[in-house]
Parts: structure tokens; sequence; C-alpha cells
């Protein structure tokens, strides 16, 4: 391998690594910038409101998502019951629906007049049923329609968790004479925190980052704030700073957590060989609670939004003719394969450059880099703005060149460079887990038989890494048919998915428009889904 080989793959991969981070660091440097008298006025009314009802649903998701997620995982993991097969990834459908999408139909379902009336006129006949039609709007409509969007990140990784838990530990608790329940709680549970954590923190960084429920809802949150700062007072630099305090929060999250769990053992400390745990079979009523359970959670997180948007579509179907269905699902399908080429081939430049230069500072950055996810996608998209329209004026304008605000800003260049840095993440770490498994030992050998650095590349690591990219580009395509904020923000004139036709016609209080879009959504983000489960359940089945 020559010093040369060796600069080139560097240098691509330390490149890539520093594009990711331009909209992040320019989140933290934007911080100091003078901002407009909106920030005096904010401070003074509705700031505290911002922050105390970003942790309030925070708290509240957390919670909420831990005990469905962690409760669905558990039971089919241990016990058999009537559906438990069925369950162990029907679960996994409720990541489908986006929590914008679940805030509309829950808003359907039980606004007055709505669909919760129209059955009750049915079964009992004409009369003022509203009066006993339960409102779930506001804070709690928000915490309902994200926890049941969110609970599936919980659910996965407890589940796999759960399913590679020895034997050994089920029958420890029961040496102890513990109960179930006290097992449950003292031994099976600490043993899977890691992931329930891992899962626990994917659930904050979505709900600090969601959008669209939040605003369909009403609620004042740090995120709508950011929108607001920048769309209706064009404060470009307050939007940012707002930002700078929302990754601070976030970061610090996951600081105290690691902390917390810094001396803490995960680990079975015994002899002996990993021993296949046996699901015991449940009858009667315990049976019976169990499937009542996990239909209740299946059926609340999927079948509920699913029926509801069929309701209305079927019921008003001028609003399918009205729809450019065919655009709408070319667009959402460009930017899929656009965005999912480019982070595939990126990414694999990344992974392969760290592989052959083993450069700590590359590494490093490298790490840094993919903390993208982690970052709301309307902190991203106004990041994004910021550091073009900078370099458009202190950069392009001053060596005599045209603008270049044009190419990027309501483009879809833009709009796939800020999906780039978004998952760019997943495309990253699932590539990176893929080459972990090829010894370095086969690179070596190729390089023996003649084989240059690009032809083991492209002959030897892409042919290897095959089955990874599939699940990848599922991965992404599926995040991007569901993302709002970015879309909405950076889309070019007149061009629109699903998601945003969707925000669109719900934010003009036609949530009869917004069923054909959010239907569509669903079906499309399903059918992602159920190719992804395979996989899911591959790699955690029994």
């Amino acid at each position: 391998m020559t010093s040369k080989n060796i600069n080139i793959w560097f240098l691509s991969s330390l490149l890539i690594s520093f594009i990711v981070l331009i909209p992040i660091i320019t989140v933290f440097t934007s911080f100091f910038e003078s901002t407009s008298n909106y920030y005096e006025i904010l401070k003074n009314t509705f700031l505290v409101e911002y922050i105390i009802n970003s942790l309030i649903l925070l708290i509240s998701v957390l919670l909420f998502t831990f005990l469905l997620g962690t409760g669905t995982a558990y039971l089919v993991s241990f016990y058999k019951f009537p559906g438990s097969d069925f369950f162990k990834w029907a679960l996994i459908l409720s990541f489908a629906v986006p929590p914008y999408i679940y805030a509309y139909s829950l808003t359907a379902f039980f606004e007055n007049y709505g669909t919760a009336f129209t059955i009750l006129n049915f079964i009992f006949g004409d009369a003022n049923h509203n009066k006993y039609i339960p409102k779930f709007d506001g804070m709690l409509g928000a915490i309902l329609s994200i926890t049941f969007s969110l609970y599936v990140y919980v659910y996965i990784l407890a589940r796999a968790s759960f399913l590679y838990q020895s034997q050994n530990l089920i029958d420890l608790g029961k040496n102890l004479g513990f109960s179930k329940f006290k097992s449950f709680y003292k031994i099976i549970l600490p043993a899977a925190r890691p992931a329930i954590v891992a899962g626990l923190s994917l659930v904050a960084m979505e709900t600090l980052a969601e959008f669209g429920a939040v605003d369909f809802f009403s609620i004042n949150t740090l995120t709508t704030g950011i929108y607001n700062s920048w769309i209706a007072f064009d404060d470009l630099a307050f939007a940012n700073q707002i930002s700078f305090f929302l990754l601070l929060f976030i970061f610090s999250l996951f600081i105290l957590e690691k902390l917390s769990r810094r001396k803490a053992k995960y680990h079975l400390n015994a002899r002996g060989e990993f021993k296949q745990k046996e699901k015991l079979k449940l009858s009667g009523n315990k049976s019976f609670i169990a499937f009542i359970f996990c239909f209740f959670v299946f059926f609340m997180s999927f079948l509920f939004p699913l029926s509801q948007m069929l309701y209305w579509t079927i019921k008003f179907p001028e609003n399918l003719l009205d729809i450019q269905i065919t655009g709408l699902l070319l667009n959402t399908l460009y930017l899929v394969l656009l965005s999912s080429l480019v982070l595939i081939i990126f990414s694999l430049i990344s992974n392969y450059g760290n592989r052959v230069s083993n450069n700590k500072t590359l590494n490093i950055l490298s790490t840094l880099s993919i903390s993208g996810y982690a970052i709301p996608g309307i902190i991203l998209a106004i990041a994004f703005i910021t550091f073009i329209a900078w370099f458009d004026e202190n950069i392009i304008k001053s060596l005599g060149f045209l603008s270049i605000k044009k190419l990027f800003i309501g483009s879809v260049l833009g709009l796939v460079l800020v999906y780039f840095v978004r998952f760019y993440s997943l495309a990253f770490n699932g590539i990176k887990s893929g080459y972990e498994k090829i010894n370095i030992s086969v690179d070596e050998s190729a390089y023996i038989l003649g084989f240059s650095k690009r032809k083991t590349f492209t002959n030897i690591h892409i042919p290897f890494l095959r089955n990874s990219l599939l699940f990848i580009i599922i991965l992404i395509s599926l995040e991007i048919i569901r993302e709002l904020p970015i879309t909405l923000i950076l889309r070019p004139f007149n061009f629109e998915t699903f998601a945003t036709t969707a925000y669109i016609s719900a934010s003009e209080d036609l949530l009869e428009a917004a069923a054909v879009p959010s239907l569509f959504l669903i079906l499309i983000a399903s059918f992602f889904i159920i190719i992804t489960s395979k996989y899911i359940l591959k790699v955690t089945n029994e």
C-alpha cells in the first residue's frame, strides 16, 4: 500500500466527515451572533414555556414508551400465548405511522362530530354524543401521538436483549426464591439496561426533534420556537441560538446517562456456555391478559391510525381525485433513491478510508460526524441555510462569483445534502458493523494477490457488504418517507411529498384532505418495515 493511496482515502474520509460536521459547527458558532428584538420579547414571554413544555413532553413520552416497549418485548420474548408469534413482528409496524399522522387520526376520531360521534350515532341513534366523547388534544394528544409512534425503538432493542439473555439468569432467580416479577426487575431488566437505554435515547432524540405533532396541537416547544423564529420573525440568528440550547440539552442527557452507568456491569460472571432459555406457555387469565395488552398496543399504534385514514379516504373520495398521487409518489421515491445512493457511496468511502488509514484523528472526526442523527431535522435545516448564506456572502461574492443560494436553498440538492447529514450515522454505522466482520487478513491476502485498494474495495468488500447495504437502504428510505421539517423547509417550490402534503392540509384544518397522503405514507412505510422486519427478526430470532 503506497503512501499516495493512503492519502487519497484519508483525505476523502476527512472531507466527508468535515462536510457532515459543518451544520453542527454552524449551530455553535451562530450562538454569538446578534439577534433582533424578538429575543427580548420571547425571553420575557414564552421562552420558559418552551423549555417547560419540552421537558414535560420528554419525560412523559420516555415513561410511556418504556412501559409499552419493555412490557410488550418481555411478553413476546419470555412467554407463549395466542398471537405471540404474530405480535413479535406486528408491533414493529407502528413505526410506519409518524407522530404527526397519529395526531391527525387522534383528532379526527375524537373531535366533535368526528368518527367516534358517527359510530355512537350508528349504534345508539341520533343524540348529542359529543359530551361523552373524550378529547385528546393539547399536551395529552402530543404525548399519546409520539408515544405510540416511537415505543417501537424500545421494543426492538429490548426484545433483542431479552432473547439473548441466558437461561442461567432465569435459573438464578429461581434459586434465589424470586417470583417472576421480582426476577424481572431484579435480574432481567438490569441485564437489558444498555439496550433499553439505547432505545430510550433514540426516543428522546425523536421527541425533542418532533415538529409536526406539537405544531398541530399548538404546543410551544423549543422545536416550534426554532421554526417560528425563522419563519414568522425572520430571525435566523435567534433560531440558531435556540438550537444551541436544545443541542446542549440533548448532549447533556447522554453524558448523564453514561456517567450513571460508568461502573455498572451487565454481563453474568458465571462459568459455562450460553444456555438457551425456554419460553413459558401461558394459560387461562394470564394468557388472555398478555394477548389483550399486546393487541391493545398493536391496535392503538397501527390499526387505529390506519383505519381512521382509510375511513376518511373512503368517506371523501373526491380528495383522492384532487391529489396527484403519482406525482407525490415519484417525488418521494426520487428523494429516497437519490439520498440513499449518496449516503451509501460516501459512507462506503469514509469507512474504507478509516480502515486503510487507521488514523486516530480521522476516527474522532468520524465519531463526531455521526452525531447528526441526534440533532433535530429542523436544526439541521436552519443551520444549513445559515452556513450557505454566510458562505455565499463572505466567500462567493467576495471572489466575484454569482450567488449560490438558489443552488442549495429551495432545491433538491440542498434537500439531499441535509438528508445526508441527518442520516449519515445510519449508513456509516451500518456499513461499519459489516466491515467489522471482514478480517483485515482478507485485505492483506488481496494485496499479496496483486489487488489494488480500489479493486479490493469494489471486488471484495462491496459484495461482502451487500446484505448490509440493502438493509441500510431500507432504513434510510423509511426515514426519508417520514421526514417532515427538513423537507418542509428546504423543498423546491411546488415540490411536495406525502409528508408535506398531509401537513399542509392538516395545518389548514382540512383533516379529510390530509387522510389520502397520510394513508399512502403509512402503506408505503409499512411495506419497507415488513421487509426490514425480516432482517430484524432474523437477527433477534431465537
